[in-house]
């Protein structure tokens, strides 16, 4: 499918306006953090539930509101005044590849950047580009286990460094950072914009962008994605990702 640039953009937009809106929640993992509304809250329940976010959608809706009743409602108060006894029932967690030992070494390392970041939006801020959040990533990936950690935790924070697409952090990032005025994305981190921002790719989104010619690539990979960005920014360099809900919506709910 050949759209010119102005049809293209024309036909994504209404995609945009079609699966950006309060509907979209219901079967989406972002369901998750809008449980809650304090800043805290928000963010670390949606790190976590993005972590999680491989495979099926029910499943991964129902074992991230697993983790919200691991965490006593309180995700923000568990991660900073957790006890070590208070870790041991975190051990029965399994999603896919991602288990309880996993999920314990996520809440300590949480524990270790707000402790010495002062919060999660100030670390990734540090390291933002102008055009980018791929490096502040790398970057958050090296104090997340600056600490004594298991050796197979490491494989759960993509590395866009290491040609990762990196789609799960890139989506918790939307979230917090874009302000979408639908009350889908949070948009609570105010010192970042959505113009810094990367779609989550994965094999939905890769599979539209590939059929309407915003991407060549055939990984879906750091390349990949870093591609695809620059075809999004042609279409709107204040807000690209907000045609992942387009290129999201056209293959999961259309079969694009």
């Amino acid at each position: 499918m050949k759209l010119k640039k102005a049809e293209l953009k024309d036909f994504l937009d209404s995609k945009v306006k079609l699966y950006n809106n309060p509907k979209f929640i219901e079967s989406d993992p972002i369901q998750i953090p809008h449980l809650f509304s304090k800043k805290e809250d928000i963010e670390i329940i949606g790190f976590l539930t993005a972590t999680i976010a491989w495979g099926n959608r029910k499943s991964i809706i129902t074992n991230a509101n697993r983790m919200v009743d691991l965490l006593d409602h309180s995700p923000f108060e568990f991660v900073m005044q957790h006890q070590e006894s208070d870790l041991e029932k975190l051990q029965s967690f399994v999603h896919r590849t991602f288990n309880g030992y996993d999920f314990i070494q996520f809440i300590k390392s949480l524990k270790h950047i707000y402790n010495t970041h002062n919060s999660l939006e100030a670390l990734f801020a540090k390291h933002a580009e102008q055009d980018s959040l791929q490096n502040a990533i790398h970057q958050f990936k090296q104090y997340f286990f600056e600490i004594e950690h298991l050796k197979r935790t490491k494989k759960h924070v993509s590395d866009p460094l290491k040609n990762s697409a990196a789609k799960r952090i890139n989506m918790f990032l939307r979230w917090m950072v874009r302000d979408d005025n639908n009350g889908v994305d949070f948009g609570i981190w105010k010192s970042l914009s959505s113009s810094q921002l990367s779609c989550p790719l994965d094999v939905h989104s890769g599979n539209v962008a590939r059929k309407l010619g915003l991407l060549k690539r055939k990984q879906n990979d750091g390349k990949a994605l870093a591609e695809l960005d620059k075809s999004l920014r042609k279409l709107d360099i204040n807000d690209p990702v907000k045609y992942d809900f387009a290129l999201f919506g056209l293959g999961v709910f259309e079969g694009f």
